[in-house]
């Protein structure tokens, strides 16, 4: 059984057991947390719309990270502008718990 759920503007597959890197949560480590369900496909089929409005997803937050540093080049050619920035996304790691209907 896997579920779409939708965290920061972005959907992430799950399952049960998964580690998933999603938008920075207010949660501190070790607490429960739970996501909007999209779709809920398993034994019985998929689920949209209606029939996933009591769908719950829970996860345990696992960490408060940061993603690698990226760099970002800016410049105007012939103009002799540049402007180099890094940046390092944060994120919450959640392992799945549950998913249920």
């Amino acid at each position: 059984m896997y579920a779409v759920i939708e965290n920061g503007g972005k959907q992430y597959k799950v399952a049960e057991g998964d580690v998933v890197r999603v938008e920075k949560l207010a949660a501190e480590v070790g607490a429960e947390v739970s996501f909007n369900v999209v779709m809920v496909a398993g034994d019985e089929g998929v689920k949209l719309g209606k029939d996933v409005e009591n769908a719950k997803v829970t996860g345990t937050v696992q960490a408060q990270d940061k993603f690698k540093k990226i760099i970002v080049f800016k410049y105007k050619a012939k103009k002799n502008e540049r402007k180099k920035q890094g940046h390092r996304q944060p994120f919450t790691a959640v392992k799945i718990e549950k998913i249920s209907l």
